[in-house]
């Protein structure tokens, strides 16, 4: 099982450091998604009064959503986008599989992607996860920013749900449910072969789980073809309340669209999106850190 440090508010066997980090999560966490907008003059010096009101929301729901003037010469390029990360302490990419050559994904309908089953370069819709739920150790995605370059017509919007508050909703159902998805062995996510070849091993890890800081990390999909969950009732029924509470509507699961200029910045979030018109001009950029924003 995950090691928790004693004092976290995240060791099921410290009830008082849960009950009041919880008391505070519930009295600051924002409700609708309009709370999370702050404006950027320039990505490249984010003002302090600017940067401060963003980790301000960070703190509060681990996630903010930032607004550049679409038109802006300086947001033409996503080269701004490396920067923009490298001032709230991200600057470790994670080149994933199909990033463009400075490791930033470029979103969009793309037929030879989409053949080989990314979902995310196709217009389909995409059900509950963390990004890069399939890594593990020091390459886990604990950042991304999300930025909207253009947005679909009709469709694809997005839901938003800080994991901490996934984490919450869950341990108060049963604490015994976190024990559970904290296992070592809860899921495993079998390995990504291409025409024979070995693009990526299974691999297995706990869905939640404590960096060396103290903070909360979480590693999911609602995905069935992409996930084997452990075959133990308890880590069953976990996985099946987690997934219930994803589904159903509460204060806390934010809805919204991201406009021309908008980003997500955020500690990998869970989230999701609707299906959008199949000849969409759709583009967002897509950056990935190994890094938690500071």
């Amino acid at each position: 099982m995950t090691q928790y440090p004693e004092n976290s508010p995240f060791n099921p066997d410290n009830e008082a450091a849960y009950l009041h980090w919880r008391s505070n999560k519930l009295a600051n966490h924002p409700v609708v998604i309009e709370e999370l907008m702050v404006n950027i003059e320039d990505p490249f010096a984010v003002s302090e009064q600017e940067k401060q009101q963003l980790l301000d929301k960070i703190s509060r729901c681990n996630m903010a959503i930032y607004q550049i003037h679409p038109k802006e010469e300086h947001v033409q390029d996503k080269h701004f986008l490396e920067e923009l990360g490298k001032q709230f302490g991200l600057s470790h990419l994670d080149n994933n599989l199909y990033a463009d050559e400075d490791a930033i994904s470029s979103l969009k309908v793309t037929a030879e992607k989409a053949g080989k089953g990314y979902i995310p370069y196709t217009n389909r819709p995409i059900a509950w996860h963390t990004d890069g739920y399939y890594n593990t150790g020091q390459t886990q995605v604990r950042a991304m920013l999300l930025h909207c370059v253009q947005p679909a017509t009709d469709g694809g919007k997005n839901q938003l749900l800080d994991h901490e508050m996934a984490y919450l909703m869950l341990r108060d159902k049963n604490p015994a449910y976190i024990e559970a998805l904290s296992r070592p062995d809860a899921m495993s996510i079998p390995a990504n072969i291409q025409d024979g070849k070995m693009i990526r091993e299974a691999v297995t890890g706990p869905v939640f789980s404590v960096d060396s800081n103290g903070h909360l990390h979480m590693r999911y999909t609602a995905r069935t073809r992409s996930i084997e969950w452990l075959d133990d009732p308890l880590v069953q029924e976990a996985k099946q309340a987690l997934l219930e509470i994803l589904k159903s509507p509460s204060p806390y699961h934010l809805e919204g669209k991201l406009e021309s200029g908008q980003g997500l910045i955020c500690n990998n979030v869970l989230h999701t999106r609707t299906p959008f018109e199949e000849n969409s001009e759709r583009l967002l950029y897509r950056a990935r850190y190994f890094d938690r924003i500071s």
